[in-house]
């Protein structure tokens, strides 16, 4: 595919306001975070952004914790009734701290002057 030269800041900046709005709701929304993170990253890489490794692993973080999440909600959830602690959800802190650092990554790339 041939790159052209405004689609890393289309796609950097698509994925920096889909993770935006996915934190509206980080439950509903993990789905539009996960999508956004990947455009984020592929963003950076196709610019050539030396700070594609935050967005890399935000990305991986964040799809890490979305998947713990969507595992424990396929298992009946924690807490309350289903004999599971309310400890379990430590499991899924990969992915608010996966969100924060695809979001410094992702702005940390716009600012790059070299990167446009």
């Amino acid at each position: 595919m041939k790159n052209r030269p405004g689609m890393n800041r289309v796609l950097l900046w698509t994925g920096l306001i889909c993770m935006l709005i996915g934190a509206i709701d980080p439950l509903e929304g993990s789905a539009v975070i996960v999508i956004g993170a990947g455009l984020a990253l592929l963003g950076t890489r196709l610019g050539k952004s030396r700070h594609w490794k935050m967005p890399a692993w935000g990305f991986g973080l964040i799809a890490l914790g979305v998947g713990i999440l969507f595992g424990m909600s396929a298992i009946g959830g924690i807490g309350g009734s289903t004999g599971r602690s309310m400890w379990w959800a430590l499991t899924i802190l990969p992915y608010p701290a996966g969100w924060v650092v695809g979001l410094v990554g992702a702005v940390k790339a716009i600012r790059e002057k070299s990167f446009y």
